[in-house]
């Protein structure tokens, strides 16, 4: 496989001028199918563009198991990180270009994906159906959360479908719940935190049970920001105007209670002071977070302090329901309506995003058979849009002590909602935040916080408050 990786800045500066020559690159491919691209030694070159290599490596793993579609098909991916907005503008250009170099399939995750399958960008997607995709019944027999394929869904036809599952649990510390609430079972803590109760009032009633132990109950205010964020009603955009849902209205009310009774250590997620909160290093200890498997598997499970129980913080944590259903992030795998290699893509798509057999990319990624350890025991168990292969996969986890997170994660998935989403949620949510945390500073008040992110939206997207 080829890998191409580009750098941001050097690709910014590309990109702007490929831009202004290209124009528009939203009107989609006009029913024309690009051209067919071979490689030296005669196969057919598909182009994969992804802004990390996990769906990559998993199209290596499609072909380390089916070498025949490796005799056929050659695979050169470019590789384009996120950051610096570098990924989008490449990927529109690449779409809108067209040609033997277009993108075949092409990643999108939760940040910008309905930019791609329901918003400017959307016309360049390919229905799976058009890719030989049973989807229909392929959904029902995989049991694909609903939020993932309403996502997905451009009038009501599936142009993109996920393999990770990312609803959102509460991710807690076992030794604080003994601590504070005598047990550390995850259903009695569901219970005094007001899991599935859709209110937060239990919530702050542990909060402050907490607080009188020393004990934070969230790092940061953007621990609980993810699950308002999801759990919302409605978007950000509603008739072309910028709406405020009163779910993420209550945020500033939200931050600010944790602020004023010194609920958290008043962190900013992904930063120093948030990693070190997840092994005890911060001013106080605290109780949990909120977030999918991957927050356990890629983020606490690296900065826990150790790699076994006893070691650090590993061992020492627990899943359960939170008081509101929500998800945060995912990749989201979609194939070029323009592709001359609609069955070859379809095939990979099809694997990677709805196959609920043993040798499916799904059931490897949840039994941590896709990537075992050097000693052959199973790697890292992720949770997976299937709740059929989740309903027949080992989700036990040493760093949840043991516990099964699959049973938690599976009702979890169901009670997202994917409804809520528009194609500017990034940079409306990056705005929302910084007046959250003016306003809960000191620096503005409520009603001055609400009128300066309602500013700001205008300035920068030219959509106006209803």
């Amino acid at each position: 496989m080829k890998i191409k990786k580009v750098l941001a800045a050097a690709l910014a500066v590309a990109m702007a001028a490929a831009m202004a020559s290209c124009g528009d690159t939203g009107s989609g491919s006009g029913g024309k199918t690009n051209e067919q691209k071979k490689s030296a030694d005669g196969k057919t070159v598909l182009n994969i563009w992804s802004f990390t290599e996990e769906v990559p490596n998993m199209i290596n793993k499609y072909i380390e198991l089916h070498p025949e579609f490796g005799e056929k098909y050659e695979i050169n991916t470019t590789v384009i990180s996120t950051t610096e907005n570098a990924y989008q503008p490449a990927l529109d250009q690449a779409l809108a270009g067209g040609g033997k170099d277009a993108p075949d399939l092409y990643c999108a995750e939760a940040a910008f994906v309905l930019k791609y399958t329901q918003g400017d960008a959307s016309s360049y997607a390919a229905t799976y159906k058009d890719l030989g995709i049973d989807v229909d019944k392929e959904i029902k027999d995989a049991d694909i959360a609903q939020y993932t394929v309403d996502i997905g869904s451009r009038d009501g036809e599936v142009v993109g479908l996920g393999y990770q599952a990312t609803g959102g649990v509460f991710i807690y510390r076992r030794s604080l719940a003994k601590d504070v609430l005598g047990t550390d079972d995850p259903a009695a803590v569901a219970e005094a935190i007001g899991g599935g109760s859709n209110s937060w009032d239990k919530f702050w009633d542990v909060a402050e049970q907490m607080k009188a132990k020393g004990y934070g109950m969230v790092s940061g205010d953007g621990d609980i920001w993810h699950a308002v964020e999801n759990s919302s009603d409605k978007g950000w955009i509603v008739d072309g105007k910028l709406h405020i849902d009163p779910k993420r209205e209550e945020f500033l009310d939200i931050s600010k209670k944790l602020k004023d009774n010194d609920y958290h250590n008043d962190t900013q997620d992904w930063q120093d002071a948030w990693f070190a909160d997840m092994k005890d290093e911060g001013p106080k200890k605290v109780f949990g977070f909120f977030g999918p498997a991957w927050l356990i598997n890629y983020t606490l499970g690296d900065n826990c302090g150790g790699k076994a129980p006893g070691e650090g913080t590993y061992g020492d944590w627990a899943v359960c329901e939170p008081p509101v259903g929500f998800f945060w992030g995912g990749t989201w795998v979609l194939a070029n309506n323009a592709s001359p290699n609609k069955e070859a893509v379809g095939e990979l798509i099809d694997w990677i995003t709805l196959n609920t057999s043993e040798d499916g990319l799904q059931y490897m990624w949840a039994n941590g058979t896709f990537a075992p350890n050097e000693d052959g025991t199973p790697g890292t168990k992720d949770c997976v849009a299937s709740g059929t292969v989740m309903a027949k996969s080992n989700g036990e986890s040493a760093f949840l002590g043991g516990q099964n997170m699959f049973e938690v994660f599976t009702k979890a998935n169901q009670f997202a909602n994917g409804k809520n989403l528009t194609q500017y949620d990034q940079t409306i949510n990056d705005t929302w935040r910084d007046e959250v945390r003016q306003y809960t500073g000191g620096e503005l008040s409520r009603d001055e916080a609400i009128a300066a992110f309602k500013q700001s939206v205008s300035d920068n997207l030219g959509i106006e408050a209803e």
